[in-house]
């Protein structure tokens, strides 16, 4: 796979094509936690559709960084766990959170603050809305 940047280490480059999807990351970080099955990612991920997290689930087992594993029933159950590789984001995540604290206060100084909180805040009731217009069709 050719890169864009030629003066930027390929590893890195790889790495940040994963990271660069959206929902990728913040699925990884929330598989640290253990295995977990898909309504507990979607609960802990409360602003991304279920169709979105099934596509990145797919393509971040497809990478090797998840494994799905069906559980036998009576019912079936399906979890997704981090492999060896996904399980080193773990200090990636911790160095980008050092990195958000001085975006935040950085964006504070701008007023950038207040508009990132109101975003946050607005994304729960919007996957909610999207919910209860789906189940009312």
């Amino acid at each position: 796979m050719k890169h864009a940047c030629q003066h930027l280490c390929e590893k890195f480059q790889v790495a940040m094509d994963v990271l660069a999807k959206p929902w990728n990351g913040l699925i990884i970080a929330t598989l640290e936690e253990g295995a977990l099955r898909f309504g507990e990612i979607g609960e802990r991920l409360d602003a991304i559709s279920d169709r979105m997290l099934s596509s990145r689930l797919k393509e971040l087992e497809a990478l090797g960084l998840v494994v799905r594993r069906v559980l036998p029933g009576p019912p079936v159950r399906v979890e997704y766990e981090l492999t060896d590789a996904g399980r080193g984001f773990g200090e990636v995540a911790q160095a980008i959170s050092r990195w958000g604290e001085r975006l935040v206060v950085s964006a504070a100084r701008g007023g950038g603050a207040k508009r990132a909180a109101r975003a946050a805040r607005a994304a729960p009731a919007a996957k909610r809305a999207r919910a209860s217009s789906t189940s009312s069709t």
